[in-house]
């Protein structure tokens, strides 16, 4: 068993990277929209009832998973660092998987603020994430987000092991993918 936890800021191509991953590795993807967008219907996102359906969702699928007999999987994640809270949540997923003896690897991305604001606009971006399809109002949370989190590791600040960061900026998803199966000796 195997968990990739992907994670970087918002459009830097985290489901697009995964996807690859997903084709290349056998792990199934699971990108942190599939429960927002399953919810919104019922509770604007970011309400109590919003967060605590999301939650419960993931945390259903990722103890499914693990007691499964699947390869592992890739989970998506917008990490804000330096709030303890998304520390924990990280630390909740792995003791999950590491409680079946899953390895488990980090992979961060990061990509240049008018590169993500591109690919904030996408066609597979907008087709899978509906929440994002008014541009104006996805970029505007994007650049206020930006301002208020920051969702990039320090040069050495991430200590887990198994663990790699990527500038995504100029590379296509295949290229990247490529990197994380030859870095970590995936197959």
């Amino acid at each position: 068993m195997q968990l990739i936890i992907l994670f970087g800021p918002p459009a830097v191509g985290k489901m697009t990277i995964g996807r690859a991953l997903e084709k290349r590795t056998g792990l199934k993807l699971f990108h942190n929209h599939m429960t927002i967008e399953l919810v919104v219907p019922f509770f604007d996102f970011g309400t109590e009832a919003h967060n605590h359906l999301v939650r419960l969702f993931r945390w259903s699928i990722f103890e499914s998973v693990a007691k499964s007999d699947l390869k592992g999987l890739i989970f998506t994640f917008v990490w804000a660092f330096g709030l303890d809270s998304e520390e924990a949540y990280v630390d909740e997923i792995v003791q999950v998987f590491k409680d079946v003896d899953a390895d488990i690897f980090y992979v961060e991305l990061e990509a240049d603020l008018a590169e993500r604001l591109r690919r904030n606009k996408t066609e597979e971006r907008l087709r899978d994430k509906p929440t994002k399809r008014d541009t104006k109002a996805s970029e505007k949370i994007l650049l206020e987000h930006e301002a208020t989190y920051r969702f990039n590791s320090y040069e050495n600040e991430f200590k887990r092991p198994n663990y790699l960061k990527i500038n995504n900026t100029h590379l296509s998803p295949e290229e990247v993918a490529t990197r994380i199966i030859a870095h970590f000796g995936l197959s």
